[in-house]
């Protein structure tokens, strides 16, 4: 009846004599043997500073050599670091914000033509049809539908200069 010591904790336990002879009788518990097959580091969250363990693949894999706890703080890393200005995907120059300006300015979220309210369809239409020039006297919300016939239909067209005439 051998008893023998927990090579991570040291508690004492019984092994059956067939489990020492294949090498698998060293640890007390499961979760003594699950804390004495780690072989990675803890690393610190780069957002919140809280202790995050590692696998050695995942600190091989990590482009970054940045560790996060979550996907929230990873996100946030992301949001305000990594994808702001140029180094977003979507960046034109920086002199796209005609949207903002409207939102902004408090400029009521409906269609000129149509008086949909969907923020979902509206879009910003250049009265002048200069897209650099994003004063707010020269931009209009329209629904995407409305858009395409003020750019491609007179009737349309004139239909809308009268609406912001009456503004």
């Amino acid at each position: 009846m051998p008893i023998v010591s927990c090579i991570l904790c040291r508690e004492r336990f019984y092994s059956k004599p067939n489990w020492i002879r294949k090498g698998w009788g060293k640890y007390c518990s499961i979760a003594c043997k699950r804390e004495g097959q780690k072989n990675g580091v803890f690393k610190k969250c780069f957002m919140c500073g809280s202790e995050v363990y590692r696998t050695p693949k995942a600190l091989r894999k990590s482009k970054s050599k940045k560790f996060f706890c979550n996907k929230s703080c990873q996100t946030l890393w992301r949001n305000s670091m990594v994808y702001v200005g140029q180094a977003h995907p979507n960046w034109k120059g920086g002199q796209y914000i005609y949207r903002e300006t409207l939102i902004r300015a408090s400029v009521p979220r409906l269609c000129k033509l149509c008086r949909t309210k969907d923020v979902r369809v509206l879009a910003v239409h250049h009265i002048d049809r200069n897209r650099k020039n994003n004063k707010l006297s020269n931009l209009a919300w329209l629904c995407h539908n409305c858009h395409f016939l003020v750019h491609h239909d007179t009737k349309e067209q004139r239909r809308f200069t009268v609406a912001i005439a009456q503004q």
